[in-house]
């Protein structure tokens, strides 16, 4: 069975083809800058020949086009990896809400109208995903459509922790608790390290760290805890979302003058590391900025840092231990000091951290010192695997 998995973002569309016989990965390609008339790039590697390439400059106005375009390289005779779209058997798709949809669904029309109304949740994730897929239905109308929701991963948590501390009906009624997100990388993390571990991590702490980030604690390869909550503008801060905030702070602002809207965009858009530093709210160029010596860039970096060591801390607690705490994400993969930083201030929980090993490097490593009560692992995220995955296992129960 071959599932193409593509990863929808609010400018940009990244596709994986599986063969899921052997799980192997066909091809990997990007489209960036989707809305683009003159500045859209779309990458596309053959991941069986290695042959690669690399367009600019292009206009893709619409999620149809970036589709198109996709669909057009994997059939082509020279650099596609199979003859006729024909032969998708399934589209899956990292799914992030529909309340009542937590687990691996066919995205029939009533989870696609639960996705609608999770769109309240999260407007920049599931608007992107619900255009996306009615433009798969619409040119791949033979192929099946999942969704593996990112809350999926987060059901064993237990209830105490998942509610919040407001009116019970607002559960009942609206649904209003802590979701957990990024369950994907979280989950592929977990099945990962049973794996790399031999099992004998039972208590561990998965760091997904990126645009969007959060920490996830797990307990014999099940969430028990996250620092997401009701929806992604919580928890860590991000590279443009604020994160945890104090909830008074939006009716203390409407007082000041500010609407709705401007306050929304604020924590939304403007925030998090972003909004610190007024530099970026990309890792890389904030480090480039310390290094400048801008203090804003490093106030912010600080800030991040704590937000880490604070909610690794607080998920120690829960779990009563840990014997393994684990980078993830396109931050947790390649900042170096972001990964030093954390395992000293987590000193005392018993990691003994070996700066020889945190150096640039690719795949699966530790980082911790051979004799560290604690190992230290990078895994690299593979969330279109651990959709694949989820796909064919719901496709395969029928």
């Amino acid at each position: 069975m071959k599932i193409l998995v593509s990863n929808a973002g609010s400018t940009s569309l990244k596709f994986k083809l599986f063969e899921m016989d052997g799980e192997r990965a066909l091809c990997d390609a990007r489209v960036e800058r989707v809305g683009s008339r003159d500045s859209a790039i779309f990458t596309y590697k053959n991941l069986e020949t290695g042959a690669q390439w690399r367009r600019e400059g292009l206009s893709i106005p619409e999620y149809t086009d970036g589709v198109r375009l996709f669909l057009e390289a994997v059939t082509n005779a020279a650099s596609g990896v199979i003859s006729d779209i024909r032969e998708v058997d399934a589209v899956g798709f990292k799914t992030v809400i529909a309340q009542k949809f937590l687990g691996d669904h066919e995205l029939t029309d009533e989870v696609m109208a639960a996705l609608e109304h999770g769109a309240r949740i999260a407007p920049a994730h599931n608007i992107p995903y619900i255009e996306t897929i009615n433009v798969f239905k619409r040119l791949l109308p033979s192929a099946r459509m999942v969704g593996a929701f990112e809350t999926d991963f987060h059901r064993t948590v237990p209830f105490e922790r998942q509610i919040y501390s407001v009116p019970y009906e607002w559960y009942e009624r609206y649904g209003i608790r802590r979701y957990g997100y990024h369950g994907a990388s979280h989950g592929y993390v977990a099945e990962r390290l049973a794996a790399l571990s031999g099992g004998r991590a039972r208590r561990a702490i998965s760091c997904h760290l990126g645009g969007s980030g959060s920490l996830c604690a797990l307990l014999n390869g099940r969430s028990v805890d996250s620092t997401c909550g009701f929806s992604l503008q919580s928890g860590l801060p991000h590279s443009s979302r604020a994160g945890d905030i104090d909830p008074y702070i939006f009716p203390f602002l409407l007082g000041e003058g500010l609407s709705a809207e401007e306050i929304t965009r604020g924590i939304t858009k403007n925030g998090g590391l972003l909004g610190v530093s007024g530099v970026s709210g990309d890792m890389r160029d904030l480090e480039a900025a310390i290094a400048a010596g801008n203090e804003r860039a490093k106030l912010a970096v600080e800030m991040y840092l704590h937000a880490i060591v604070s909610g690794a801390g607080a998920l120690y607690a829960v779990l009563g231990g840990l014997d393994a705490l684990v980078f993830t994400g396109g931050i947790g993969e390649n900042s170096a000091m972001v990964r030093a930083r954390v395992c000293e201030a987590l000193r005392h929980l018993g990691i003994r951290f070996d700066e020889g090993k945190n150096g640039p490097a690719e795949g699966e490593r530790t980082i911790s010192a051979g004799d560290s009560p604690v190992q230290v692992w990078v895994i690299p995220a593979n969330e279109e695997l651990n959709v694949a995955r989820r796909a064919m296992a719901l496709l395969s129960r029928g």
